[in-house]
């Protein structure tokens, strides 16, 4: 069978559930893709929000290297250094108490709903085994976060989910007050959104929540595996609010590009798991977790951070000078460097109009343009991204 990079030899080498774009993919540089023919494209996707400092940077290729010279894998049975580095650096930027490597953020997910259920076992109530989350979320593909997501295109055909789940409307606080109860274990939150088109939780939601946890004694649950490691210029989306989770979920950034995900538990937590009830064969990769501390060095040692503000700011502007100029523009939303616009048809048109200008975009929630760009985007080569809109939006029929 030919192994040649095309939609026809991909048809007969894997199962159909990616829409790939066509584009063979031969390196990276900077905020910069190429193909196999040299073409160059502008990438506001970032590896769906993974490649925060982009392609090619060398704090990241040494660590990697270094500690493959080392040992690429030893498994949790041993005390590994990466491993405690990249630990102490996210409980140092948390304020929160232990953590637990996994290889991504659906298992992060995973292993948060478990302890949270562990956790509520210890309360003596039988009942309390409920699991919450918003409408609209996103939380992963294995059974447990598939159930927490609140999306009817990704469960269809896979029942029955994961029973003791439920949703909350976003925002809303009467069904907030209406859904949880003594019987509550945790509620997960994404404070702002993506898969569901970069929305922010509203203050008045937060604080409500923060009030009936006072009544109820529940977990709250931050998945921040797509808001969280600089994307919204705070490290994690929930320190904008005056709020602590009990949990925090990180991944996608988090490894460098490499697969890597934790869950990180406050001192409410940090005893309920004893040895044997969780575990992972590869989670807390060394490779990994060196490259994750290289990552978080970055983003301070470059105040990278700042850029996102800075350059989120200058593209927010952008984009509202567009929409006066343009009705197909129907709401702009925009944290840091994840941006969603919602458009007046299937965003999917303009990810393919954008492509052929050379320029990458995604598109969620139906009509949404989804932009996750490298942290290290600057003002000169958002302005790219920028002209290339307006000449779609300018030439739309």
């Amino acid at each position: 069978m030919s192994s040649t990079l095309n939609k026809e030899t991909e048809q007969n080498l894997f199962f159909h559930n990616y829409a790939r774009l066509p584009l063979a993919i031969s390196h990276g540089s900077g905020v910069w893709l190429y193909d196999q023919d040299g073409n160059r494209y502008l990438d506001m996707i970032a590896g769906i929000g993974v490649n925060a400092l982009g392609y090619g940077d060398e704090r990241l290729i040494d660590a990697i290297c270094e500690q493959s010279k080392n040992i690429i894998h030893a498994s949790n049975l041993f005390l590994l250094e990466p491993q405690f580095r990249l630990a102490s650096r996210l409980l140092d930027i948390s304020g929160l108490s232990k953590v637990f490597f996994s290889n991504s953020g659906t298992e992060a997910v995973e292993a948060a709903i478990k302890l949270s259920r562990k956790w509520a076992s210890t309360t003596g109530s039988p009942d309390k085994k409920e699991v919450l989350s918003l409408s609209n979320c996103f939380h992963g593909r294995t059974y447990g976060a598939m159930s927490l997501t609140a999306k009817a295109k990704y469960l269809e055909g896979f029942d029955p989910l994961l029973p003791g789940t439920g949703s909350i409307e976003f925002n809303n606080v009467a069904d907030l007050d209406n859904k949880v109860s003594d019987n509550t274990a945790a509620v997960f939150v994404e404070f702002i959104q993506g898969e569901g088109g970069i929305h922010r939780v509203s203050e008045p939601f937060v604080e409500r929540l923060k009030e009936l946890q006072k009544k109820h004694d529940f977990l709250i649950v931050a998945d921040e595996i797509q808001a969280g490691c600089g994307r919204t210029g705070r490290f994690f989306s929930y320190q904008h609010f005056d709020i602590t989770p009990d949990l925090v979920c990180a991944a996608k950034p988090l490894g460098g590009g490499l697969p890597l995900g934790a869950v990180i538990g406050s001192a409410k937590v940090e005893d309920v798991f004893s040895a044997g009830n969780h575990g992972t064969t590869f989670g807390g990769n060394p490779v990994a977790c060196a490259a994750g501390h290289a990552l978080i060095e970055a983003l301070y040692s470059d105040r990278i951070m700042e850029n996102v503000e800075a350059t989120g700011a200058w593209m927010k502007s952008a984009l509202e000078e567009l929409a006066e100029r343009h009705k197909q523009i129907l709401e702009i939303r925009q944290y840091g460097l994840m941006i969603g616009i919602t458009v007046h048809r299937e965003a999917a048109y303009y990810v393919q109009e954008a492509l052929k200008r050379n320029v990458l975009v995604n598109a969620t929630s139906q009509d949404v343009i989804r932009m996750l760009p490298p942290l290290t985007l600057s003002t000169e080569e958002a302005s790219q991204c920028i002209d290339c809109l307006d000449e779609i939006f300018s030439n739309e029929q």
